[in-house]
C-alpha cells in the first residue's frame, strides 16, 4: 500500500475571496491535482489545505473507484482545514485543535493577543486492510510565511519582521507539541507492535527544532548506528522517513528559489521496518516539477495543481 501527504493549495470552488475566480481555473486545477491523484495510487493520503468541503467531494468524484473523506471540524480563519481521502473507510479517532495541558497560550501578535489552540484542527483516524491496522494523524503546522496586520505580507520594518517571525515560530512550537501529544496517545507506549504514523505540512524542514519535537526520544534516526539496536525508546519514538528519500528529490516545495522538505511522514517502530521505498513527487517520476513561491501566497491564487509535492511511503506486509 501507498501511504501520502499532500498540500493542495487552496482547494475552494470558485467565486470567493480564496480560490479560482471561475469555473474554467477551478475545473483546472482539480484536474491537476486528480492525475497526481491517479498515478500516485494512495490507500490513505492525508491532504491540507482544503478551504471548501464541496471542493475536496468533486476531486474525489474525478478518481476512479471509491473513495471515503474525513475532514477535520477545526478549520483555521481562512477555512482551511486538515482531512483524508481513503480507498477504506476511514474510523475518526481524534479531531482537535487544543493544545495539551501545562502548554500555556502563546503571543500571537503585537497587541499580546493569547493563542491558546493550534490555527488548522489535527485530525487522527484508523484504517484496516488485509495486510495491517493503521493509526494515522494528520496535521497543518504554522506557516513560516509571515502575515502583518491588516493582511499586509509585507512588513513596516525588520523590527516588525523579526516579531512576527517570532509569534509564527511560538506558535508552531506549540503546534508541534499538541501534535506529538496526539501521537503519544495513537502509540499509547506500543510503537513496537503498532502501525502508527503522524504526517503533514509541518512548515519546517526536517532538523528544524518543531520537527524534531515530532520525534520523541532522540537517537536511532535513520541511517544512524542506533537505527539497528533497540531501545527503551522504540515503543514510543517516531521515525522521519526522509532519509529514505532519493537525496535529489528530498524537497517538497522551493521557496524563493531554494529547496525544502516541509511535507513529512513519520512512523512507528513496527511501520518504519515495513517500508519498502520512500519518495516526494510521483514513483519513477525524478523530476519535480514545482513553482518557486515567494511572501505573498495571494500571487498563485487559482493557478493548478499545487505549489507542493507530495511525501509517500510504500508500507510492505
Amino acid at each position: 500500500m501507498l501511504l501520502g501527504t499532500w498540500n493542495l493549495e487552496n482547494l475552494y470552488r470558485p467565486g470567493g475571496p480564496f480560490g479560482p475566480k471561475d469555473k474554467a481555473a477551478y475545473e483546472t486545477k482539480l484536474a491537476a491535482l486528480a492525475a497526481v491523484i491517479t498515478e500516485l495510487d494512495p490507500t490513505l493520503l492525508g491532504v491540507q489545505e482544503v478551504g471548501d468541503p464541496e471542493a475536496l467531494a468533486d476531486l474525489a468524484d474525478m478518481l476512479d473507484g471509491e473513495w471515503h473523506i474525513a475532514l477535520s471540524q477545526h478549520p483555521d480563519d481562512r477555512g482551511i482545514r486538515v482531512g483524508f481521502l481513503s480507498r477504506t473507510q476511514p474510523r475518526v479517532l481524534t479531531d482537535t485543535n487544543a493544545f495539551p495541558q501545562r502548554l500555556r497560550p502563546v503571543q500571537g501578535d503585537d497587541d499580546g493577543t493569547p493563542v491558546g489552540h493550534a490555527g488548522r484542527g489535527f485530525l487522527a483516524v484508523e484504517i484496516a486492510t488485509e495486510a495491517l491496522t493503521l493509526k494515522v494523524a494528520v496535521a497543518h503546522l504554522k506557516s513560516k510565511l509571515l502575515s502583518y496586520p491588516g493582511g499586509r505580507f509585507q512588513p513596516r520594518d525588520e523590527g516588525e519582521r523579526a516579531r512576527y517571525g517570532a509569534y509564527a515560530l511560538y506558535r508552531r512550537a506549540a503546534e508541534a507539541t499538541a501534535l506529538r501529544a496526539m501521537a503519544d496517545q495513537l502509540l499509547a507506549g506500543e510503537g513496537k507492535t503498532r502501525d502508527v504514523a503522524v504526517l503533514g505540512d509541518m512548515n519546517d524542514e526536517v532538523q528544524a527544532a518543531t520537527t524534531q519535537i515530532l520525534l520523541g526520544p532522540p537517537g536511532s534516526e535513520i541511517g544512524t548506528r542506533g537505527y539497528e539496536h533497540p531501545d527503551r525508546g522504540d515503543a514510543v519514538r517516531l521515525w522521519d522517513v526522509a532519509p529514505l528519500i532519493p537525496a535529489d528529490q528530498r524537497y517538497s516545495r522551493v521557496t524563493a528559489g531554494r529547496h525544502e522538505l516541509i511535507d513529512h511522514i513519520l512512523v512507528s517502530h513496527q511501520l518504519v521496518r515495513r517500508l519498502t521505498a520512500a519518495g516526494t513527487g510521483l514513483p519513477g517520476d525524478n523530476a519535480l516539477r514545482l513553482p518557486s513561491v515567494g511572501a505573498d501566497p495571494a500571487e498563485r491564487r487559482g493557478e493548478p495543481g499545487s505549489d507542493h509535492a507530495p511525501v509517500w511511503v510504500r508500507v510492505g506486509s
